[in-house]
């Protein structure tokens, strides 16, 4: 049975279906990574929830996506139902204890969790391009944009910030293009339009601060347990690529802030990414490179990421190969593509005499899974046919009530909950407008002589200088003129022609 250096995660059955040996995951290889695969329906969500249970226990901070809002029962106290008993008797899980765990809800959109925050300038070019689906010739525009934002000082927090720099840049395209290449107007005005496109689809309420602090994921309580984020990801499964991006780059914010510690006596922090082929599907070469890297590296850095997914076709080979951990549960395999999936997975596995492993992959029943975990010096354990223990919190979702509950209650209430904007290339490019608006009024201004206001007629006589300048009347004269006109005595005509002559003679 597990202690305080593995975590039990069910009982392997001999040839005859009884009862073999437990199976565990030893906690000083809970780095080296880990796949759990099986089509819909099959128990990979309880399998996750038992790994999330046991690294909790043990002290390590868990990251999880739910999808299907099935992983938010692991924040409440299990129930012994009749099924849950019977299946820890057949593992022999004596006793089986019921536990709540310290959860910590987060929903990018701020609707069922904490809401969650990164800077345009945190998820960099690259992951923005990917987001955005943006062509090679308009990824080059975007890295062009970051450049200019680094070296003008203009701080892109939100997508109003990336928006109010590509309106810049496509007013000063041609002197761009003299100096960082070809800058079109037509790639910054698509750009453009697929930031209108990710607003509408609610992405803006992810860019922005206060951004998420890695350190609010690692938290541990005062009983030594590790919290268990959950991300609600049903409506954020609406935009996949936003899913996946978002996901991406929190592995990558991980990878650069933590420290190298190398292989320790358990994880610093595991991350589940569900739904994984998300990640891969349509990505271009160098974003699958990025993740190649980061997955290989990460590791020193004490974290552990387990893939979660329907088929190991979904994961690249590069990938696949650094998975030491693997929890496989049934496959479909009617079309070829799912023949040459249970084949795939049949091949990674160290192969086990007593049966063979591509025919049991058809045959699991629901969580019953193979298994397969690294053993002493990191050799992969020979594949056991194994089924998964129950888990001790509750199995399915919680209430909406028990969710506000567990919200207000959280260790980082009200840190997330008001976004913040402060001055940033929003502001500053709109101040430098204004100021620009401005100083050319004011060289109108004093180009016209000194006035904002024309009467038509009056300034093409007086001139710029103030004297006359044509053979146009005047104000006063036609004033005066149509005194002339009113006045129906001789004598008043009189005295005006003398005022007309005395004025005359002024000039």
């Amino acid at each position: 049975m597990a202690d305080d250096t593995s975590i039990f995660i069910g009982a392997s059955r001999k040839p005859d279906d009884s009862y073999q040996r437990a199976e565990e995951l030893l906690l000083r290889y809970g780095n080296r990574h880990g796949l759990i695969t099986g089509a819909t329906g099959t128990g990979k969500t309880v399998s996750l929830q038992v790994l999330a249970e046991g690294f909790s226990n043990a002290g390590v901070p868990v990251f999880c996506a739910d999808i299907k809002g099935d992983l938010s029962g692991i924040a409440m106290m299990g129930e012994a139902k009749d099924f849950l008993v019977k299946r820890a008797g057949q593992v022999k899980l004596d006793p089986y204890q019921f536990q709540e765990f310290p959860v910590i809800f987060w929903d990018l959109f701020g609707e069922q969790g904490h809401p969650i925050r990164a800077t345009i300038s945190e998820m960099g070019p690259l992951l923005m391009s990917r987001l955005m689906n943006l062509t090679e010739a308009q990824e080059g525009v975007m890295n062009i944009a970051f450049r200019i934002a680094d070296e003008e000082g203009l701080l892109l927090l939100d997508l109003k910030d990336l928006q109010a720099l590509l309106a810049n840049m496509a007013d000063r395209a041609d002197q761009l293009s003299a100096r960082y290449g070809n800058v079109t107007k037509p790639s910054v005005g698509a750009i453009q339009r697929t930031l209108l496109v990710l607003e509408s689809q609610g992405a803006a309420n992810f860019f922005g601060e206060p951004a998420l602090r890695i350190a609010d994921l690692m938290r541990t309580t005062r009983d030594g347990r590790g919290a268990v984020s959950v991300l609600a990801a049903d409506k954020l499964m609406m935009n996949p690529r936003l899913y996946a991006t978002f996901l991406l780059w929190l592995m990558s914010e991980l990878f650069e802030e933590l420290p190298e510690v190398g292989d320790l006596e358990r994880p610093k922090l595991v991350f589940f990414f569900d739904e994984a082929h998300l990640l891969f599907e349509d990505a271009p070469k160098v974003l699958i490179d990025r993740v190649e890297q980061v997955v290989r590296l990460i590791r020193s850095k004490g974290v552990g990421v387990f893939f979660v997914t329907q088929n190991p076709l979904d994961i690249p080979e590069k990938v696949l190969a650094q998975l030491g951990n693997r929890v496989q549960h049934a496959l479909r395999a009617y079309t070829p593509r799912e023949q040459q999936a249970v084949r795939t997975a049949a091949e990674t596995f160290r192969p086990n005499p007593d049966f063979d492993c591509a025919t049991a992959i058809t045959q699991l029943a629901t969580g019953e899974a193979l298994v397969s975990m690294l053993e002493d010096k990191g050799v992969p354990a020979m594949v056991q046919r194994t089924l998964i223990r129950p888990p001790s919190s509750r199995l399915g979702p919680i209430t909406p009530d028990e969710r506000r509950k567990i919200i207000a209650e959280s260790p980082v209430a009200g840190q997330y909950d008001q976004a913040v904007d402060r001055e940033s290339a929003f502001e500053i490019l709109q101040k430098k407008t204004k100021e620009a608006q401005d100083a050319e009024a004011q060289a109108q201004q004093a180009g016209s002589g000194g006035s904002r206001w024309t009467i038509p007629g009056f300034d093409d006589v007086l001139g710029t200088s103030g004297r006359r300048s044509s053979n146009r009347q005047t104000v006063a004269e036609a004033a005066i003129k149509s005194v002339v006109r009113s006045v129906g005595s001789s004598v008043g005509r009189a005295i005006v022609r003398g005022i007309l002559g005395s004025l005359a003679r002024g000039r």
